[in-house]
């Protein structure tokens, strides 16, 4: 990589990727909404309009990051939306790296984009996702792979994605743990698959510098599965708060569930605490990295138990 263009840049992702980026002394450009905070040239796009191909022009790798995120307070989603942002605006980049010739293109996605399968999930899954989301993102990834736009074309689809970062599900337990609103929950050994923001950034870096990865498309995990006792345990720990000797039975935490539900469907936007809360909570959601571990390499150096002191204290949580 010599020239390297980045969209979603001022994201979590975005701007640690543009750090390490910035680290191998390559050509770095943004392409987004608002100008970064650090060394880049800009390139002003939304994501609505069509694209100025000049922007791209010199340009040998583009990472696209940008897009429409699975908004958790949505009742319902929309479906235009997500397709204009995540689809449509995927599309008219990958015809301006077409236009200038761009050799690369690493596009982030998403487990959701193969649905929700029951058991350990990998990259043979292919899935009907049941949500306009994940719908859009299998989308884009079909038109990166299929489309003949650029030569190197590589989808990575990263699981929940954990670092110092005040967004997100872990941050809000966390505040929740911290100020004793989340309660202990049963021991359910559910089993959840997550990665450390490093590691998905060498991971991305990775895939664009090797040349296997043409054309193929792969889960990012840090190897690990965790279930929601341990994170809340773990968290505990991080806090320096005791970890109770009980926990609130499931089916009191069922019923609370059905409580939110109901509340959501009156007030139009979804409660705090739902169904889709309860499963997020208690469902499991375990991947498998094992594809881009035996053709790439690739081997996650953090894992939860041990960054969670750096988050707590990224947070200001910690006592």
């Amino acid at each position: 990589m010599k020239s390297v263009l980045v969209t979603g840049a001022t994201g979590f992702i975005g701007q640690s990727l543009c750090k390490a980026l910035a680290s191998k002394g390559v050509d770095l450009h943004v392409l987004g909404r608002s100008r970064p905070d650090f060394d880049a040239k800009f390139h002003k796009w939304d994501m609505t309009d069509g694209i100025d191909a000049e922007a791209l022009a010199g340009i040998d790798t583009v990472f696209h990051l940008a897009g429409k995120a699975h908004a958790l307070a949505e009742t319902s989603q929309d479906s235009a939306e997500y397709f204009r942002i995540n689809t449509e605006a995927t599309e008219k980049l990958l015809q301006a790296c077409k236009k200038q010739g761009v050799k690369t293109f690493v596009y982030f996605s998403s487990v959701k984009a193969a649905g929700d399968g029951v058991g350990l999930m990998d990259e043979s899954v292919l899935d009907e996702s049941d949500t306009p989301y994940g719908q859009s993102k299998r989308a884009s990834e079909k038109l990166v792979l299929e489309g003949g736009y650029v030569s190197h074309p590589t989808v990575i689809r990263p699981s929940m994605v954990y670092g110092n970062t005040g967004k997100g599900n872990l941050p809000k337990m966390i505040q929740a743990v911290r100020s004793g609103r989340f309660p202990p929950l049963p021991e359910v050994n559910n089993r959840r698959s997550m990665v450390h923001v490093d590691d998905v950034v060498r991971a991305a870096i990775l895939v664009a510098e090797h040349a296997a990865s043409a054309g193929q498309v792969y889960i990012v995990t840090d190897g690990n599965a965790y279930s929601t006792r341990q994170m809340y345990e773990w968290i505990c720990n991080a806090l320096n708060k005791p970890v109770p000797n009980w926990s609130l039975p499931l089916f009191v935490l069922k019923l609370l569930a059905s409580v939110g539900d109901l509340i959501g469907t009156v007030r139009g936007h979804r409660f705090i605490f739902d169904s889709d809360a309860l499963e997020k909570l208690t469902g499991s959601a375990h991947c498998s990295s094992a594809k881009i571990e035996q053709q790439l390499g690739f081997k996650a150096r953090r894992n939860l138990r041990e960054a969670l002191p750096d988050i707590v204290q990224y947070l200001g949580a910690s006592g």
